[in-house]
C-alpha cells in the first residue's frame, strides 16, 4: 500500500448492506464484469452474501470495507469456495466505490480478506481472476502478494467467457 493508503477494517456483510451493493453495481465498477446487474440479480446476490457471512462451515465470507477515520463503507471484499482445475480453492473479489479509489483501500481490504481465508484453515490456495484488461485489480493482486499463475478463460457472469489472469496466494500448510 502506498503512502495514501487509508486505515480500514472489514466487517461481516449484513442485511443492512444492500445500499452498498447497489452503489458497487455502478457501470464504471462493473465494466470488467459484464456490466451492472438487474435489481432482481442484486437482491439474489445480497441474499447470497448475507447467507455466506452467516455460515460458519468455512464456505467463505463477505465483508464491507469500512474507513476507520469516518466509519463510511468504502467497498466490498470477500472469499468463497470454488472448484478450479479440479481442486477446491477459495476465490476472492473486491470492489471499491469511486470516491475511495486510489488510496490503497482495495489492497488493504484484500489483505484483510486473505487473513480471514487463512484463519478458516480449509483451503490451501486463494485465487483471484481479474480481467486481463483490468489494470487496477491486477495491481491489487500484485500489491497484496499474489503470484501470477498465467492467463485463463474464466466465466463471469456465468455463461460469459472472460479472459482473466489467474492470481494465487498460498494460505500456508495447516
Amino acid at each position: 500500500m502506498g503512502k495514501n493508503a487509508s486505515t480500514i477494517r472489514i466487517e461481516p456483510w449484513s442485511e443492512d448492506d444492500f445500499d452498498l451493493l447497489r452503489a458497487a453495481n455502478a457501470p464504471e465498477l462493473m465494466d470488467h464484469l459484464g456490466g451492472p446487474e438487474t435489481d432482481e440479480q442484486l437482491v439474489l446476490r445480497h441474499r447470497r452474501y448475507v447467507d455466506l457471512s452467516a455460515d460458519r462451515t468455512g464456505r467463505g465470507r463477505m465483508f464491507r470495507i469500512v474507513c476507520e477515520a469516518d466509519g463510511r463503507a468504502a467497498g466490498t471484499v470477500g472469499f468463497w469456495e470454488n472448484t478450479w482445475n479440479g481442486r477446491q480453492v477459495y476465490e476472492t473479489g473486491w470492489s471499491v466505490l469511486p470516491g475511495f479509489q486510489g488510496r490503497g483501500i482495495a489492497t488493504a481490504g484484500t489483505l484483510a480478506a486473505v487473513e480471514q481465508a487463512r484463519a478458516a484453515r480449509k483451503h490451501r490456495f486463494l485465487h483471484a481472476f481479474p480481467s486481463v484488461d483490468n489494470g487496477s485489480s491486477n495491481a491489487v493482486c500484485r500489491k497484496a502478494g499474489f503470484t501470477l499463475v498465467g492467463e485463463c478463460d474464466f466465466e463471469y457472469p456465468p455463461g460469459q467467457p472472460l479472459r482473466s489472469h489467474d492470481w494465487r496466494i498460498d494460505l500456508g500448510p495447516f
